[in-house]
């Protein structure tokens, strides 16, 4: 009898406990749970109890979260590398007067050396490489460069030849390029940069033929030197250029086409004969 009315008071008490939102757990040696048992044990009175945390939530989300590594600067440009994004970035220095010479399109010396200076100057690393975060504050500072800053020192592509520069041999002079191509049924054997007069004393455009060449011409009327010269209109003519080996377009010629390059207008002047045509077009 004894026996019986202990067996229904301990299932009273489980099911009471159940009903509390006790955890139930096995006892070793089948004991009753023990009070240090209960994962929901009553707060002393004046006490909040601690918030459970969230069955879904992670054992470490109370930690702090790890500060996210930056990404390290991608070099895109350095010495040696050749290209138009090369010239971009020479003329892009040249702007903010880190780079006088060029641009080239060739990453050289000059380059390096204008590169470490505009890093330096932003407490950048002076690498003197370009990197993403040079080229980034670079761009922020400059415009896009027009063709004529690109090409501020020569070195453009040469135009489409003009149709009248497509059958026999022919000096084919583009204003547009500046640019000097030696064509043979329309096939082009050398070009070469050059400039032209201002517009006070401009070149005169069209057709025309070598009248005569003069290999060590001085002008009558300005009393300079025209090496390897050959006339096409009247006082014009095709020749070399000190001035403009030394100092590029920052000067004109008095109507004549300057050659910069003496190694190719030596070229040019053993292989012109007179009666050659010249045409000279935008």
């Amino acid at each position: 009898m004894r026996t019986s009315v202990i067996r229904r008071t301990l299932a009273v008490a489980g099911a009471l406990a159940l009903a509390g939102g006790c955890t139930a757990q096995a006892v070793e040696g089948g004991g009753p749970p023990s009070a240090a048992s209960s994962t929901a044990a009553s707060p002393s009175p004046g006490k909040a109890s601690p918030a459970s945390p969230s069955p879904s939530a992670p054992a470490d989300d109370a930690k702090p979260s790890a500060s996210p590594t930056p990404t390290p600067a991608k070099v895109l440009y350095s010495p040696g590398d050749k290209g138009a994004k090369v010239r971009e970035l020479q003329a892009r220095l040249r702007q903010v007067a880190w780079l006088f010479d060029g641009p080239t399109g060739t990453y050289g010396a000059s380059t390096t050396a204008a590169v470490k200076g505009f890093q330096g100057k932003r407490g950048l690393p002076r690498t003197g490489t370009t990197d993403t975060v040079t080229w980034q504050r670079l761009v922020r500072m400059t415009h896009q460069p027009t063709r004529d800053e690109l090409y501020a020192a020569g070195g453009r592509p040469a135009a489409k030849p003009d149709p009248r520069c497509m059958t026999g041999r022919v000096l084919c002079i583009s204003k547009t390029s500046r640019t000097l191509s030696w064509m043979v049924d329309g096939k082009r054997l050398l070009t070469t940069d050059v400039r032209f007069g201002s517009q006070y004393t401009p070149t005169r455009e069209g057709l025309f033929h070598v009248d005569f060449k003069s290999r060590n011409h001085v002008s009558t009327i300005y009393h300079t030197p025209m090496p390897y010269a050959m006339f096409f209109s009247g006082g014009q003519a095709v020749h070399y250029s000190s001035d403009f080996a030394a100092r590029g377009y920052a000067g004109a010629s008095h109507g004549c086409v300057n050659v910069r390059d003496e190694a190719k207008i030596a070229s040019l002047f053993a292989q012109v004969r007179t009666g050659d045509k010249v045409v000279v077009y935008w």
